[in-house]
């Protein structure tokens, strides 16, 4: 994974996974312990490394960040993130793959650049600083989970 400073004001976007998983009426989060948005929730998930397959990046991303085993069961969403600085210039520019998963193993815990992770009720969702673009996939998640659990 690049470091921090290799993400700010790239010359391409990068690419970068996200994992939904879903158990009843929660979803796992996991909250940013690094910037960029450091203390804000998002999907567990991170950056594609070179060489590395998305579904590969993916379980690693969730395994790193959550301490748990994943099969993706395929990709839900892909959107952009575009985060400018104060004078208007792209400072962070992703493109997003959110995959549906299945937990397959390991024991839930923070690691890597999370400080917390949590099975967060869907009603509470709107209580937590989430990063843009994600609640609406979340809602969309839950809205089709009969299509996929």
């Amino acid at each position: 994974m690049p470091p921090e400073d290799d993400r700010r004001y790239p010359q391409r976007p990068l690419v970068g996974v996200g994992a939904i998983i879903l158990k009843r009426d929660r979803i796992l989060m996991a909250q940013r312990g690094k910037e960029p948005l450091k203390g804000w929730w998002s999907l567990p998930g991170g950056a594609l490394e070179i060489g590395e397959s998305l579904k590969d990046a993916v379980c690693r991303e969730v395994r790193e960040e959550t301490g748990l085993e994943i099969r993706p069961l395929g990709v839900f969403e892909i959107f952009e993130r575009i985060m400018r600085d104060a004078g208007g210039a792209p400072e962070y520019h992703y493109v997003l793959i959110d995959y549906i998963c299945r937990i397959i193993g390991g024991t839930l815990c923070a690691g890597d650049d999370v400080c917390r992770v949590e099975w967060v009720r869907r009603a509470d969702l709107p209580t937590l600083q989430i990063t843009e673009g994600t609640l609406g996939v979340i809602q969309k998640a839950f809205g089709n989970r009969r299509r996929y659990w």
